[in-house]
């Protein structure tokens, strides 16, 4: 990793006309070995490497340009303060990464929870903090775009940078120091959702599920749409080379990451925000769908026998539990089938308890090993297309027992396909009958399109005034057929 000469900098800060053009401000240095401090702050218009190494080279007129803005300031102001707690060197995003090397930044960028996690003190800049006192209380009136808070908390990347270092200390606007991450803690778990114990690095026994993790970055932005993904990747232990453009594919190549070198079925246990009718992906398109999942935790094997037979004696099923089936069911979860996972072409290759409805063959209910803080298991409702299961909103009827069953799924919405269909409803008038609504949208004339994923069932209502009756006729494309 590059890191700041602090002393270097500083020394050509106080007089730049002398300082010999060729002093080495950068150096190269291992993050393991090295004393260093880093920071932590909301970008702006940034000093960036290229600028940082070459500012004493520059001609006045640029080099002061450079000078007055805030955020050259800033790392004056970082490097004074790194030197005062007594480190030579000192790490800043904007100007120790060179952007123009594509190789660098995709090193960066996958080691930087581990450079923020080696570090031994990182400093937190809150640039719109006044007061001499870290706030306590969601104020609107000031912190409008940010929920409340300072904006450094509604960021993507800061998400990281607050859990991975050991010391982090808080400044307001002026450089003074207005507290701790460990003296901070319950405020901090209070605006963050984090667990105090994971902000204190207490955490005994079980690590938080992969959907807690991914609810904390649920409200937090990024000016890029891949990076939503790529600042996740130290909190999962993922790596991955950066393809900027890819948009909302580098979140589904995260899942997959994650699906790689974890068995936590949480991963599928994010809010569904479907329409009516919708097959879509099991793996979610962006963090914001895994928002109210803070409490899901993951059940190992030897508790969720017990866990789906307390789940069987709800009323859902109605049922007598089957016990030589339970013992069975109790062995075969109990063995490494359940936490074997596997990414193929037919999809993600999972074992899970199933549950079959008895009005369609082709849905079906897998229970996962995951529960929420009342204590009940989460379900993922599924259909089957082709060789695949997607994700699909129904409420089931079951029938019978779990049965532990290997399936597919789909890490991908099904293929988008249409269908046109004309209907000729005027005959309805002979009888009085006249078209008074549709659901779930509306029909414009005598013709209805059909998309998938997306709008695969419409109802459209007759009624008769005269007669106070009325009717209506449920008309649905069977894809699976077309």
């Amino acid at each position: 990793m590059w890191l700041l000469n602090v002393r270097a900098v500083l020394d050509r800060e106080k007089d730049i006309q002398e300082v010999d053009a060729e002093l080495e401000i950068l150096k190269e240095l291992d993050d393991e070995s090295t004393s260093y401090a880093i920071l932590s702050h909301r970008w702006g218009t940034e000093v960036n490497y290229g600028e940082m190494t070459e500012l004493a080279a520059m001609e006045a007129r640029k080099r002061s340009e450079v000078a007055k803005r805030d955020r050259y300031q800033k790392i004056i102001s970082s490097c004074e303060q790194a030197e005062k707690d007594g480190y030579s060197w000192l790490w800043i995003d904007t100007c120790c990464i060179d952007k123009r090397s594509s190789a660098e930044l995709s090193e960066a960028i996958n080691s930087m929870y581990r450079w923020y996690r080696n570090a031994q003190r990182c400093y937190v800049y809150l640039n719109d903090v006044d007061e001499s006192a870290f706030p306590t209380e969601q104020d609107f009136s000031k912190f409008d775009r940010s929920n409340g808070w300072p904006e450094w908390f509604s960021r993507g990347w800061t998400l990281q940078e607050l859990i991975a270092p050991k010391e982090v200390e808080f400044f307001n606007k002026n450089w003074v120091s207005i507290g701790t991450k460990q003296d901070l803690t319950s405020t901090l778990e209070d605006i963050t959702r984090i667990p105090s114990e994971v902000l204190s690095e207490r955490v005994a026994g079980q690590y938080p599920s992969v959907a807690q993790i991914m609810s904390w970055a649920a409200d937090r932005k990024t000016t890029r749409v891949e990076d939503r993904a790529y600042s996740l990747l130290g909190l999962f232990d993922v790596n991955m080379p950066m393809l900027y453009g890819e948009g909302s594919k580098a979140f589904q190549r995260l899942q997959l990451g994650i699906i790689r070198v974890s068995s936590d079925h949480s991963i599928f246990a994010w809010n569904p925000k479907g329409q009516l009718g919708q097959r879509g992906s099991v793996l979610a398109d962006d963090p914001s769908c895994f928002r109210g999942c803070h409490d899901i935790e993951r059940v190992y094997p030897y508790d969720f026998v017990d866990s789906l037979r307390s789940y069987m004696r709800q009323d859902i099923l109605g049922r007598t539990i089957d016990r030589v089936k339970l013992v069975l069911l109790r062995r075969r979860m109990r063995s490494v089938q359940l936490s074997r996972w596997d990414v193929t072409n037919l999809g993600i290759q999972v074992t899970l308890p199933v549950l079959s409805d008895r009005r369609f063959s082709d849905d079906f209910t897998a229970i996962l090993p995951c529960r929420d803080r009342y204590g009940n298991l989460i379900t993922l409702d599924l259909e089957s297309f082709g060789d695949s299961a997607y994700k699909f909103a129904f409420h089931g009827r079951y029938n019978g027992f779990p049965e532990l069953r290997s399936l597919y799924l789909a890490p991908s919405r099904h293929k988008e396909g249409h269908f046109d269909l004309r209907f000729d409803d005027s005959r309805t008038s002979w009888y009085g009958f006249t078209r008074c609504g549709t659901f779930p949208h509306e029909v414009a004339g005598d013709t209805v399109r059909f998309s998938s994923p997306g709008n695969t069932l419409i109802v459209v209502v007759y009624a008769n005034n005269h007669t106070r009756s009325r009717f209506a006729v449920r008309i649905e494309w069977d894809i699976c057929g077309a």
